[in-house]
C-alpha cells in the first residue's frame, strides 16, 4: 500500500507529510501552532507531533497486517494496539520491541472491523502497510476537536488504545483531532485558525497544570479566544479537572479552581460544563500516580464522558 492508500484508512490527523526516510507521519497541530510551542516551551513541542490518538481503522477480511515504523520521540512506554470488533486482539508494548521495526497481527477468518491504536505518548511513524485481503475505510461520526492537557493525551494508562480518549470513541465513533499535550494550560496563543478545518463539535479538558493560578485570567482569554475563532454555533463541553490525591492540602484550592471555570463558561451559551469530580472514583486503585488516570480509571473516565456528550 503506498502512503497515498494509507491516508484513507488513517484517522486523527490534520495533515500528512511523506519523510525523506519513506515513513508517512502525521500532525494534529498547524505548521503556526508548533512553531507557537517550538517557541514557547520545549516540552510541549516535544509533543505536540505525538501519535496519540491517530489510528488506522477499516472493515477487512485480511487475516494479516504489516508494517515497518520508527519512533522518531517516545516519553512513557505505552503500545501498538489491535482492536478486532471492539476487542483489544494484540498490543506490542514499546518496552518490549525496538525503537524501529516491523509489525505484523494475524486477524480472525471473515470480515471485521479492525482498529490499530498508534502510541499515545510518542511519535511514531510508518511505511510499507500491507494487508493481504479486501479493505474500505472506516465510517466515521461527528468531526471533534478535543483539546486538553497530558491526561487527554494519553500519559497514565500505559496503553494506547486504553487513553480516555480511546475508550470514549470507541463508544462515539468520531472523527477526533487530539490537540491534548503534556504539560499544557489554558493558553490562548496555540489557539488559532486552522485552514479547512471546523469541528462539529469541541471538547476541552485542562486546567489541573495551573489550579494555584492568582487569578483566573489565562482562563478567561482562553474561551473567548476559542469563541472568537469558532462563533457560538459549534457545541463546547468543558471538561473541570479531576481529583488530584496527590496534593491533598490542594484540594480546596483545586475545587474553587473549578467552581470559577463553571462561572466563567456560563457566559456562553454553546458551553456546557462536565464536572470533572464526578467522572473518576476519588482513589489511589484509580490512578497511576494520584494524578493520572491508570487504565482503570481512564476506563471509567472515557465511559462516563462518552456518555455525556453522545447525542
Amino acid at each position: 500500500m503506498t502512503n497515498e492508500e494509507l491516508k484513507t484508512i488513517y484517522f486523527g490527523a490534520y495533515s500528512f507529510k511523506d519523510r525523506e526516510d519513506g515513513y508517512l507521519q502525521a500532525f494534529q497541530y498547524t505548521e503556526p501552532q508548533m512553531e507557537y510551542f517550538k517557541s514557547a516551551f520545549e516540552m510541549w513541542y516535544e509533543r505536540c507531533d505525538a501519535s496519540t490518538a491517530k489510528t488506522i481503522e477499516m472493515t477487512t477480511d485480511a487475516t494479516n497486517i504489516s508494517f515497518d515504523y520508527k519512533l522518531v520521540w517516545h516519553c512513557s512506554q505505552d503500545s501498538f494496539e489491535i482492536a478486532v470488533n471492539g476487542l483489544i486482539h494484540d498490543i506490542r508494548y514499546l518496552k518490549d520491541i525496538p525503537e524501529e521495526g516491523t509489525i505484523s497481527f494475524d486477524l480472525p477468518e471473515g470480515e471485521k472491523n479492525v482498529i490499530i491504536y498508534l502510541p499515545a505518548d510518542a511519535t511514531a511513524v510508518i511505511k510499507n502497510f500491507e494487508i493481504n485481503g479486501t479493505f474500505t475505510p472506516a465510517k466515521k461520526g461527528k468531526k471533534v476537536l478535543w483539546l486538553g492537557d497530558s491526561i487527554t493525551q494519553g500519559y497514565g494508562p500505559l496503553r494506547s488504545s486504553q487513553t480516555y480518549v480511546s475508550v470514549a470513541n470507541r463508544i462515539l465513533n468520531y472523527d477526533i483531532l487530539n490537540q491534548g499535550i503534556g504539560g499544557y494550560i489554558y493558553d490562548k496563543k496555540s489557539l488559532m485558525n486552522m485552514p479547512g478545518y471546523t469541528p462539529d463539535m469541541i471538547i476541552v479538558a485542562l486546567g489541573t497544570n495551573q489550579y494555584g493560578a492568582e487569578t483566573m485570567t489565562d482562563v478567561e482569554e482562553y474561551y473567548e479566544t476559542l469563541i472568537g475563532i469558532y462563533g457560538t454555533e459549534i457545541p463546547i463541553f468543558c471538561i473541570t479537572p479531576l481529583w488530584r490525591g496527590d496534593n491533598p492540602d490542594g484540594v480546596p484550592t483545586l475545587i474553587k479552581f473549578c467552581e470559577n471555570i463553571k462561572k466563567i463558561v456560563s457566559a456562553y451559551p454553546n458551553i456546557t460544563v462536565i464536572d470533572g469530580f464526578t467522572l473518576v472514583p476519588h482513589l489511589p486503585e484509580y490512578f497511576l500516580d494520584n494524578l493520572h488516570p491508570n487504565a482503570l480509571g481512564t476506563e471509567v473516565y472515557g465511559r462516563e464522558v462518552a456518555e455525556r456528550v453522545k447525542g
